[in-house]
């Protein structure tokens, strides 16, 4: 009965993650890209300049975070010129004139079709950002960037239009008379349940699915969005037309939250997993956000939303603008005036959003006792012994314990040896974030061996909050 309360804390959280790197594309990312297109051209003045005082990332024409925010603009520009060639109206009677049987399982399909696309769509980008920014010792090496960047221009616009065909499906299902379709794929929902619920799952794995149910529910919301509007375009804005769609829109709401407290309270049954793992993978989303937050931070924290959860708001901006554009004709000073004022509205959200994202996270953190794993070094075995014997003593904490076959849960933290063992500084892995127990941390703050290695305590507060709106640019 615990597990629909501590369920939704997670998914209410994970759900303003997603809509935080969701709204980083509309706000902020246009901001960064004017900034960034602004040195590249204002940078070869201060070439006639001694280049003498400069440090080397002075010299360089563009840091790497503003390469990857040009890239990212770039794709974001092409991907909705080329929607433009993609007939929504056409899409739509296409698939109307389909029976009902056919749309339930091309529905299917698309479900299947856009986790595995998500599933290596981020590794594209990600090969895209490091061919664009890694050191180069020859010119003819930044040619290497080109094919990386064809192909995620392909995967961004190929992802749009599978999800554009998602939404049509869904419009379809909601203009029908009779209802059936969009009964039949509401009950498809429940299908789910008969796949999950009697397979054997650790942590880890329900951790991997209560990510994928976040990112799920948050592109429902974004797909019922997107059928609003075309409807409302196509009844001229009548207010009393939304309310005839209110009660289908609920019914979908409705249906997702309760098929996800069903699946995961079964789940965590049948495998005997208590529900205070949910606030554990709450402070591990929350421990990639703080991380992020850093002035050493490696990412961006949509990038690390894109790895963990498969949310990629790429393909699915591209859409929302196309969308919105078709539907919202814009004449007259004060139709700009109003655009202007929306997106400063937008900007407020955005920043006032992360705020209170970078908060709560903090406090999750404290509540978990992991912030001394973003200051402190993590000890590892030395190179001529074997990292198995070292991984193999891993503790479980809060009365979580790790299953027959060996394998740990993601809360797992190896353990502090007493031996007079030399140690190297190494990164952490992401998915191993349990906290340390009470009496563990007196024990090594009294080993005098490992004193040496530990730095000064410091509080969560003194984290860069100019990184608040992406990646620190030096």
């Amino acid at each position: 009965m615990r597990i629909p309360k501590e369920l939704e804390k997670l998914m209410f959280f994970g759900i303003f993650l997603c809509l935080d790197a969701f709204l980083y594309v509309f706000t902020l990312l246009p901001l960064r890209v004017f900034l960034a297109m602004f040195r590249f051209i204002t940078l070869p003045c201060y070439g006639l300049r001694s280049h003498r005082g400069l440090t080397a990332s002075d010299r360089r024409l563009l840091q790497p975070a503003q390469v990857c925010d040009i890239l990212k603009g770039v794709i974001l520009v092409i991907c909705y010129f080329m929607m433009h060639y993609v007939d929504y109206s056409m899409m739509y009677h296409l698939i109307r004139g389909q029976s009902v049987i056919k749309l339930y399982i091309i529905y299917n399909m698309l479900e299947v079709a856009d986790r595995l696309i998500s599933s290596f769509g981020q590794d594209i980008l990600d090969a895209l950002y490091w061919t664009a920014t890694e050191p180069k010792e020859r010119k003819r090496a930044h040619i290497g960037v080109i094919p990386h960047f064809f192909m995620a221009v392909l995967y961004v616009f190929l992802h749009a239009i599978l999800i554009m065909v998602q939404a049509t499906t869904l419009n379809v299902a909601f203009n029908s008379h009779n209802k059936s379709l969009l009964t039949i794929m509401m009950s498809n929902n429940f299908v789910e349940i008969k796949g999950s619920v009697f397979k054997k799952f650790e942590k880890n794995n329900l951790f991997q699915m209560s990510n994928s149910d976040i990112k799920e529910r948050f592109t429902n919301y974004v797909l019922l969005l997107i059928v609003c509007l075309r409807n409302m375009e196509q009844f001229s804005w009548n207010p009393d037309h939304l309310w005839v769609l209110f009660p289908d829109v609920c019914m979908v709401v409705a249906s997702e939250i309760a098929v996800d407290i069903v699946k995961h309270a079964f789940i965590t049954k049948f495998n005997d997993i208590t529900a205070d793992v949910y606030s554990e993978y709450r402070a591990s989303l929350a421990f990639d956000l703080v991380s992020s937050r850093q002035k050493n931070a490696y990412t961006d924290y949509s990038d690390s939303v894109s790895r963990r959860m498969g949310f990629i708001p790429l393909p699915l901006a591209v859409l929302l603008i196309r969308v919105v554009t078709s539907s919202i004709k814009v004449q007259g000073v004060l139709a700009y005036v109003c655009v202007v004022l929306f997106y400063c509205g937008l900007i407020s959200l955005k920043v006032l959003n992360s705020i209170v994202l970078l908060g709560k996270s903090c406090q999750y953190v404290k509540e978990a006792k992991m912030e001394e794993k973003l200051f402190n070094p993590v000890l590892t075995a030395t190179p001529g012994k074997p990292a198995g014997k070292q991984q193999s003593t891993f503790k479980s904490t809060q009365g979580i314990s790790t299953d027959e076959n060996g394998s740990t849960s993601v809360t797992s933290q190896p353990v502090h040896q007493k031996e007079n063992m030399p140690s190297l500084l190494v990164t952490s892995n992401s998915d191993q974030f349990l906290t340390t127990p009470d009496g563990e941390e007196k024990d090594i703050s009294q080993d005098s061996s490992e004193l040496k290695h530990r730095s000064a305590k410091k509080d969560l507060l003194e984290i860069d909050r100019f990184t608040i709106c992406g990646n620190r640019i030096d």
